[in-house]
């Protein structure tokens, strides 16, 4: 089975990849007499929006002659903004990165940017030239043939949507809502910091906040099915150091401070209903 070449390395208290876990495992397998040949590291996981360090895999990577993916999903898009690329340190050391600008940039979906160090590889590994796909253009270098890319030859225009968003916000737009997404996930951090009833799951460091009732897993999801089926707000789980958490994230084109505001509050609501039952 694919599992079976599948390892999954140990994470620290903030759920990012621990390298030394990393390397160790490298050295394990080499030593079994197996290649390690790709390692995928993540800035803004799904489920808790943790940051793997980038810099330190990579090293690993670039020693055991490793490919190094990183997968940015939702929180790429915060790199607009200067003051929050930290996310990406470490990004030169990667072979291949991609982000997802349909879950944070307000792009429809599907719409993923791909970024590749040297496209060569790629190229070298996709690359179908049958005599009828032969032409001057693409033989000379004048054209980039996407069809290289990937394992089909056709593919969406996916980019002129992308580009309409980019045109319509600008750089400065796209960068005002993510100030201001961030700035509400913060606030509702604080707000759950100072409810005893409630603890924060994981690290806030964007959009998105974990957290949960102090009072176990069953009124977790008895809080969330409530306000799910009351249809103000509709909240998503995880299990970190498995426990049933909840997920708030702020990221869609039109919230304002009043929607996040009524979250909290009916969160509240909810929470002080259950206390009393």
């Amino acid at each position: 089975m694919g599992s079976d070449n599948l390892r999954q390395i140990e994470v620290d208290k903030n759920f990012a990849m621990r390298p030394e876990a990393l390397a160790r495992q490298i050295e394990t397998d080499i030593k079994a007499g197996l290649t390690p040949c790709f390692v995928c590291a993540t800035v803004g996981t799904t489920s808790s929006n943790s940051i793997d360090p980038i810099r330190e895999i990579g090293g690993i990577c670039r020693e055991h002659n490793l490919w190094l993916h990183v997968d940015s999903a939702m929180s790429g898009t915060a790199a607009l903004c200067p003051e929050f690329r930290f996310i990406n340190d470490g990004v030169e050391l990667a072979d291949s990165y991609v982000f997802n600008p349909h879950k944070w940039m307000f792009t429809n979906c599907d719409c993923s940017v791909f970024y590749v160090a040297d496209r060569r590889h790629l190229i070298q590994t996709l690359s179908v030239v049958p005599e009828y796909l032969r032409n001057q253009a693409s033989e000379s270098g004048a054209v980039i043939d996407y069809r290289d890319w990937h394992v089909p030859l056709g593919r969406r225009f996916r980019s002129l949507k992308l580009w309409f968003v980019i045109r319509h916000y600008g750089i400065e737009g796209l960068q005002h809502h993510i100030r201001e997404h961030v700035r509400l996930a913060q606030q509702f951090a604080g707000w759950v910091r100072d409810d005893s009833r409630f603890e924060l799951a994981a690290p806030v460091r964007l959009n998105l906040i974990c957290f949960r009732l102090r009072a176990g897993d069953e009124a977790n999801q008895l809080l969330m099915d409530r306000l799910n089926g009351s249809g103000d707000l509709y909240l998503t789980h995880t299990k970190l150091d498995g426990k049933f958490t909840l997920r708030l994230c702020v990221g869609q084109t039109n919230t304002q401070a009043r929607h996040v505001e009524r979250a909290w509050e009916r969160i509240q609501q909810e929470a002080g209903k259950l206390g009393n039952s």
